[in-house]
This record gives C-alpha cells, sequence and structure tokens, in this order.
C-alpha cells in the first residue's frame, strides 16, 4: 500500500519537458524498493528562490538544471565543489537546512572513465558557463595539465581562466570559429547545439587525432558535432552518459541508498526506445 504523503523529489529547469531525470529517479526508486514520488517543474530563474523556500515535507531534495545552476549555489548550505564552482546541481532538504552539492563533477570524471577514456589528454572545453566549470574540475583532478577553452564571449573566456587560476594549469584560449590545435585530443562541449553549429567545421578540422568528444547535452541527438566527430571515428558520449553517472550520486544524497548505473542506463535507453516509436 502507497504511503498517504511519500517523500517527494524532482527535477527543475526550463525546458523541461524533454528530461529523462524523473524516468531515471523513478527506475531507481523501484530497484530500491522505494515509494517515492518525483516530477519534472519548469521553473524560470526569478522563480526558484520562492520555489525553495515553499518547500516542506515531504519534499527531499531536488534535481537543478539549467538555467538555475548557479542560484542553487546560493540556496543553501554549500559543498566544498560548489563553492569551487559557483554552480550547483543537487539541493537536499533536511530539518537542519538546505544543503547544495555539484554532482557534474563525479558525473564527468566516472563517464569517461567508464568509456575507456584515458585521463590527462590535452582537452578542449567549448563553452565557459557552469557545466563548464564542472568539466574543468574533472579534467583537472584526474590529471590534465593542458586544457584550452573556446567561448563566444571573449570576456567570459578571461573570467573563466581568474576562476580557474587556483589550479595551476597555464591558460590557453582558442579564438572562437578557430581550430583546435593538433595535439587535442578530447573536446567536452557545453553549449547546446544552436550554440555550435556555426563552428563544427572548424571543431573538427583535426578529428581524425581525436580520442573522445564528450557533448554534455542530449536533445537533439546526435548533434552535428556528435555526428561528425563519430564519423572520423573517435568516441562520443553523450549528456545521457553524464546524466546518469550525475544522477546516481543524486540518488544517494537524496535517498541514502547506492544503484547500480546499469539500473539507470537500462531505464534510459528504454524511455529513449518508447519515444522513438511514439
Amino acid at each position: 500500500m502507497q504511503r498517504l504523503n511519500p517523500p517527494r523529489c524532482a527535477v527543475v529547469g526550463s525546458p523541461i519537458g524533454h528530461s529523462l531525470s524523473p524516468v531515471i529517479h523513478r527506475a531507481a526508486y523501484t530497484a530500491l524498493g522505494l515509494e517515492w514520488d518525483y516530477q519534472a517543474i519548469e521553473l524560470q530563474p526569478p522563480e526558484f528562490g520562492p520555489f525553495v523556500d515553499g518547500l516542506d515535507e515531504p519534499w527531499r531534495g531536488l534535481s537543478v538544471t539549467m538555467p538555475l545552476k548557479e542560484e542553487a549555489a546560493r540556496c543553501g548550505e554549500p559543498s566544498d565543489d560548489v563553492r569551487l564552482t559557483g554552480a550547483a546541481n543537487t539541493v537536499i532538504l533536511e530539518q537542519q537546512g538546505r544543503r547544495v552539492y555539484n554532482t557534474d563533477i563525479a558525473g564527468f570524471g566516472e563517464a569517461l572513465a567508464s568509456a575507456g577514456i584515458p585521463a590527462g589528454l590535452p582537452a578542449l572545453i567549448v563553452g565557459n558557463g557552469a557545466t563548464a566549470r564542472s568539466a574543468f574540475v574533472a579534467l583537472a583532478r584526474t590529471g590534465s595539465r593542458s586544457i584550452t577553452l573556446t567561448g563566444r564571449r571573449p570576456e567570459g573566456v578571461a573570467e573563466f581562466w581568474r576562476w580557474a587560476s587556483w589550479s595551476g594549469i597555464d591558460p590557453k584560449e582558442l579564438a572562437w570559429g578557430s581550430a583546435p590545435d593538433s595535439d587535442t585530443r578530447l573536446i567536452i562541449s557545453t553549449v547546446p547545439a544552436a550554440g555550435a553549429a556555426g563552428v563544427v567545421e572548424a571543431l573538427t578540422e583535426n578529428a581524425e587525432r581525436l580520442v573522445a568528444l564528450f557533448d554534455a547535452i542530449y536533445h537533439p541527438w546526435p548533434t552535428t558535432l556528435a555526428a561528425r566527430v563519430s564519423d572520423r571515428g573517435a568516441t562520443v558520449l553523450s549528456g545521457l552518459d553524464l546524466l546518469v553517472h550525475q544522477a546516481a550520486h543524486q540518488i544517494l544524497l537524496m535517498t541514502g541508498h547506492q544503484v547500480e548505473i546499469e539500473v539507470l542506463t537500462s531505464a534510459v535507453r528504454a524511455e529513449l526506445r518508447r519515444r522513438a516509436d511514439a
């Protein structure tokens, strides 16, 4: 018999209609034998604070996606990774108050490792926002010492490198629309497909030298960038790889229980097949 007021969680952001987070978290609840509720809620940045302030029992946690990660970082006691990046993707509601976490960092690192991508590769990060900061931390922690950044706004790139000065990595900047250096072996794109559309040709100029591309979105898929790199023979990871790995950490924070990655991956694959057939 289902509890009258089961614990509640949700993913918040905008746009949110395509989100696979409800599928992932509900699959985890089923595997763990938990009668919890998980929904997707459309929120814009001005709505986020009032929404979170209004949460009480039986709410346990929120998954936070764009464009709310920086607002989330300010809505509770931050973890060390949130303090470092200024971005949070997880809000945990406790009797003592709210705590906020960044599970994207672990998600990036674990997804790359699970795909067999060697650590420490010379890398290019496309974009300079919250997700790019998480990708940078993941790369720095796994041994990358050569990291280049490219972004549409030079001032945004400069701000990023001021933030990244803690790492001891010498800043490298690639002008927007220029080809990566020939020694680049990994590209992590953190921008929407439309944002990268005008620079795909440049980014793939030396694609035959790439080991992998990690395109951190999953809708629409495949992106032009992902398709082009895949055709050149490199390993391609999508936002789904990031999503399931970071979600496993969220589920542990929210419920106190670990769930196997394959449970989450299988649920995602089944949902994508269902959507394709609809």
